[in-house]
């Protein structure tokens, strides 16, 4: 079957530049973000992306990649260790991509979106996200901007319900309208979506999504769920 929401995984999503990333930021040594050789640009990097080789939470083989000294400068600042042991919290994300400049205009991202940013991208379950998930998580971030970006067109750092509903349209996912008022209503404030909410829908879409991919081995839109297991993804998240 064509997957729900994963139309816009490896390919850019309507409206965006077939190749590249705007730049938002700059890393230590003077390298735009979108320079520093992370994941596939122009659209979302296929998920299990990031370096190859090596483990999670590990130095990357390549220790002189801009973006490994930008993570190393910025987690030695908010911890003191110079992130000896290779991760960050949630804490030190959200200073990370608060420092980065990656939202712009908009405000910056919330402990609690932080934090499911490491939900999401923490296969190896430590709570926090070592450098080839940070860099993974860029292009994401961006892409995601992008989007958002399509629809504030008046640069007022939020979309309308009726924007949201195209944002998420144009994202690939094809929802019930049920399914779409329950996420317009958890993640709307006063009948208008913010930046960094947006974020967390689409953190919460994609994670989901991914997890019941996995289960649907048939590929055919239906999976069993023992309760522990369905508590254990979702609480995860």
């Amino acid at each position: 079957m064509a997957y729900p929401g994963f139309g816009g995984y490896g390919a850019p999503m309507p409206g965006m530049p077939p190749q590249g990333m705007p730049q938002h930021g700059m890393p230590m040594g003077g390298h735009p973000m979108g320079q520093m050789g992370g994941p596939p640009q122009g659209g979302y990097a296929p998920y299990g992306g990031g370096y190859q080789g090596g483990t999670y939470g590990a130095p990357p083989p390549a220790t002189n990649d801009p973006m490994w000294g930008y993570f190393t400068a910025i987690a030695g600042q908010t911890t003191g260790l110079s992130a000896q042991d290779g991760e960050i919290d949630a804490d030190e994300l959200q200073r990370c991509l608060t420092q980065s400049g990656i939202s712009g205009t908009y405000t910056p991202f919330s402990l609690e979106t932080c934090k499911i940013m490491i939900a999401m991208l923490d296969r190896d379950h430590t709570g926090k996200m070592g450098f080839n998930e940070f860099k993974e998580l860029f292009p994401l971030l961006n892409g995601w901007k992008q989007n958002f970006m399509m629809f504030d067109r008046d640069r007022s750092g939020t979309v309308e319900l009726q924007e949201m509903s195209q944002a998420v349209n144009a994202m690939g996912y094809r929802v019930s309208p049920q399914a779409l008022n329950i996420i317009i209503r958890r993640y709307s404030k006063n009948g208008r979506v913010f930046f960094d909410d947006y974020v967390a829908c689409c953190l919460k879409l994609r994670s989901l999504t991914e997890v019941f991919r996995r289960r649907d081995t048939m590929q055919q839109g239906a999976v069993s769920f023992q309760y522990d297991d369905f508590i254990l993804c979702t609480m995860s998240i």
